[in-house]
């Protein structure tokens, strides 16, 4: 997984740290590096690529990235943070509606509410991502993550 870290996404990168044995988190500088990172990992390496992204201006950094992936049908999952759902709609600062953004290059795109739903939604992220790639007729499967503890 290829990402920055930011208060967004603080709980996933805790639950990354307690898990590097198992997940490995390659840190970058820029968001967008992430994202092509994990594209060319999807492409060359055969492999379902991953990159993470905190809240606003992180997933919007994501989007060269991920259209690229999505032209060339590689499988890619990004995980970004959002906003709090309480301040949704009050223009808080790096508020941006992630789902909506990532509408068109996303093949599976949803929201996450909570940890349980977390499980549930990335493994389907992670498998639409795979069967487009091997069907060879889908799009990159970016998947917005909230800002929930995955510990």
């Amino acid at each position: 997984m290829f990402g920055i870290v930011g208060d967004g996404i603080n709980p996933i990168v805790e639950a990354l740290r307690k898990r590097q044995d198992k997940i490995a988190f390659i840190g970058v500088r820029h968001e967008e590096a992430a994202a092509f990172m994990a594209g060319g990992m999807a492409k060359h390496g055969g492999r379902l690529g991953v990159c993470l992204a905190t809240t606003g201006p992180g997933a919007v950094h994501l989007m060269n990235g991920l259209y690229d992936a999505a032209y060339d049908n590689a499988p890619v999952v990004a995980i970004t943070g959002t906003t709090f759902h309480d301040l949704e709609g009050m223009r808080f600062m790096q508020s941006v509606d992630t789902v909506k953004l990532m509408q068109d290059v996303a093949l599976f795109n949803e929201r996450v509410t909570g940890p349980a739903n977390a499980v549930m939604l990335v493994n389907r992220a992670c498998r639409q991502g795979r069967r487009a790639s091997h069907h060879r007729q889908g799009r990159a499967a970016p998947s917005p993550l909230g800002r929930q503890a995955l510990a």
